[in-house]
């Protein structure tokens, strides 16, 4: 792996397969009464947010905890930014506190880019989402889910989404989420198809390495995945639909539409949902949906991430007829013993 995860697409197969497979070792540890590992005791994380958040910035908090770093939490609001203090600024104070990584969340696109290449900080950056560009770890924790459920826990250590049909619904257009996975999902091997009103499409997206249809239910039938996206009113600075109802009406997904889908099919949304709008709750609650799976999934893929930059760096070798447990990276993860694991 690099130094840094700024974006999906900077991740090649072996790598994406390395992280997926070390996730699968880091949530046995959520199994154990002692949800800890000493891999990064004495490493110091800061989770720079500048933009409200609850999944992410929770999940890998947690995550940074049951490897045992040493977490400080940055908030925009009551900090000195809300004074006019610039990301440079913030980024040398932390450099003199001597911060082993950083995990940024920025309304502006390219800023965890911009602070990884600048010079300013000698820590690794981890993008934790940055305005409508890239969202690396929740492609990630996606493509987990994915993985687990479509290719199974065990048959699928070492083994990509190759042929797998995934189908995103909705807001593409002001969507991170949507463009790490495309470009994820893409390397991982799956095909993937946009759906979205014409409005929602982005310019360009002729150039991304996925399909776009407009008629959702001619989609779903032949969808191992469906993951729906909120629309993303807080971005919007004019009307891109009629009606919350037009919008439903289209491209919600419901319990009929959901019959249409293959038997082994799930849905997926990266949340927060809005019941109603892209999605009933008769849908959000199936077991198909795989809204909360994702949440736990975030934790794992979160400190696989965080140990392989921080803690257990080795080349992302393709391994896929190798059992994950004498990989070097997951070798490391053995479960400590004795006074570590307190």
């Amino acid at each position: 792996m690099q130094r840094h995860l700024i974006s999906a697409a900077d991740l090649t197969r072996d790598d994406a397969v390395l992280i997926l497979d070390t996730a699968e070792e880091m949530a046995r540890v959520a199994d154990r009464p002692i949800k800890k590992l000493p891999t990064l005791r004495g490493r110091t994380i800061v989770n720079l947010f500048f933009e409200d958040s609850t999944r992410t910035r929770i999940s890998f908090e947690a995550a940074e905890k049951r490897l045992s770093a040493d977490v400080i939490n940055f908030s925009a609001k009551g900090s000195s930014v809300s004074k006019g203090e610039s990301l440079k600024d913030t980024a040398q104070t932390l450099e003199a506190m001597g911060v082993d990584a950083v995990v940024i969340r920025h309304g502006a696109s390219g800023a965890p880019y911009r602070l990884a290449t600048s010079g300013w900080i000698d820590a690794a950056v981890v993008n934790a989402g940055d305005g409508t560009h890239q969202h690396p770890t929740q492609a990630l924790l996606d493509a987990f889910t994915m993985r687990r459920r479509l290719v199974g826990r065990d048959t699928g250590l070492g083994r990509d989404l190759s042929g797998r049909r995934i189908t995103i619904v909705g807001d593409v257009l002001h969507s991170r989420v949507a463009r790490s996975n495309v470009d994820l999902l893409h390397t991982l091997g799956a095909e993937v198809t946009l759906v979205a009103p014409p409005t929602l499409v982005p310019v360009g997206v002729g150039n991304w390495p996925c399909e776009v249809s407009y008629d959702l239910d001619s989609t779903l039938v032949k969808s191992d995945a469906v993951m729906m996206l909120r629309v993303q009113r807080e971005r919007m600075n004019a009307a891109f639909f009629p009606t919350e109802r037009e919008y439903s009406r289209r491209y919600g997904l419901d319990a009929e539409r959901m019959a249409k889908m293959p038997g082994h099919a799930i849905v997926m949304h990266p949340g927060p949902m809005v019941r109603g709008m892209e999605i009933t709750a008769e849908v959000a609650d199936s077991d198909r949906c795989t809204v909360v799976e994702q949440v736990a999934n975030g934790v794992s893929i979160r400190m696989a991430v965080l140990y392989l930059l921080l803690g257990g760096n080795e080349p992302a070798l393709s391994h896929a007829r190798q059992p994950v447990a004498h990989h070097p990276a997951t070798e490391r993860v053995a479960p400590p013993t004795g006074s570590e694991e307190k």
